[in-house]
């Protein structure tokens, strides 16, 4: 691949960066006629006649996550960090519309019933973990906290037995294989719901791409198997059961997809989770084929933030630990205000 500088352009009159923390409705049909004119005053070419391919992988940018109020805003210790991640994320997309042939963002998609909400767990008294609790093995195999009987009907067939020795397998494999305990998570990212939605600007932001670029915004669902949690969209955190039967498998289709890019740009939330994991899964694809493709992948450093909860959570050093792994592997971490030359 040759070196290839893209004029940067402006970002079009309509953004709002003080909107970027709210919600509401795009006008399509105004975007649409805008993009066409806007593509044509600063001769924007079809997506398909880049000879160098760039996706920018957006994660999780949904509501639940980036808005203010919603279930799981990821504030990082600014308070205030998805909102302004979101306002520099669009702003890149708008300054480097010639330059990003496809737009693919992740979408956490859930229901109440499953194994990381508080509806799937009881204590001995019958009761639901709060948000935030995190359930090890141990607790697990001790009795701490069980299955929810009343569940067992609508994710197991009736087999209470069989749900609850999947519970301490699940368990188990997340401990053996060095993540995060089971985390209770709030009610979030529902389906149907308002919070699973791509925040507003973000949603304008791609869809003025796709009018401007002649290129369809790729979105990949993840996160609806009520067996596993599914912080990375390359891969559930559990493939099989205590049978050794699969359970989920990778998304091999977008794992491909990716590495038949030139340079993958990602962003998103939780730098400590979502995040952090589909790169690390990303990882894990290039070594296996041919580590120096690492260096093809940038990491937008100013456009995601940790997970921190006042007083009970912070995970900003383990995030920062992590990225500094992935730099070391070959891959690139930038700024949304760098200069863009890719070689």
């Amino acid at each position: 691949m040759t070196t290839q500088t893209i004029t940067q352009i402006p970002v079009p009159p309509f953004f709002d960066a003080q909107r970027v923390g709210t919600v509401w409705r795009v006008p399509y049909s105004d975007r649409a006629a805008q993009a066409i004119e806007w593509a044509t005053h600063h001769g924007l070419q079809p997506a398909a006649n880049d000879k160098t391919r760039v996706c920018l992988l957006i994660i999780d940018a949904q509501n639940t996550f980036c808005i203010p109020d919603f279930e799981l805003f990821v504030g990082g210790r600014s308070g205030m960090g998805a909102v302004q991640d979101n306002v520099r994320l669009c702003e890149f997309i708008y300054r480097n519309l010639g330059l990003i042939t496809a737009i693919v963002p992740t979408l956490d998609t859930h229901t109440a019933t499953q194994i990381f909400h508080p509806v799937f767990w009881v204590d001995a008294a019958g009761k639901n973990p709060p948000p935030m609790t995190m359930i090890a093995f141990d607790e697990v195999k001790d009795g701490k906290w069980r299955v929810n009987p009343a569940i067992a009907p609508s994710i197991a067939r009736g087999d209470y037995d069989r749900l609850q020795a999947f519970a301490l397998h699940y368990t188990q494999r997340l401990s053996e294989n060095g993540k995060y305990p089971l985390t209770v998570w709030p009610y979030h990212s529902m389906l149907g719901g308002i919070g699973h939605a791509l925040v507003s600007a973000v949603e304008e932001a791609c869809f003025f791409h796709t009018i401007a670029r002649s290129s369809q915004t790729h979105f990949e669902i993840k996160g609806g198997n009520p067996l596993t949690e599914n912080y990375s969209v390359l891969r559930p955190e559990v493939l099989e059961g205590a049978d050794g039967g699969a359970i989920a498998q990778k998304n091999s289709a977008l794992i491909q997809m990716l590495l038949d890019f030139d340079v993958v740009l990602i962003a998103g939330q939780a730098k400590s989770h979502c995040v952090a994991w589909t790169i690390d899964d990303l990882l894990t694809e290039i070594q296996a084929t041919d580590a120096l493709l690492a260096k093809k992948v940038y990491l937008l450093a100013d456009c995601t933030s940790p997970v921190v909860v006042p007083g009970v959570v912070d995970f900003t050093d383990q995030a920062d630990a992590v990225f500094q792994r992935f730099a070391a592997a070959g891959m690139q971490i930038v700024q949304s205000t760098d200069a863009i030359a890719w070689a």
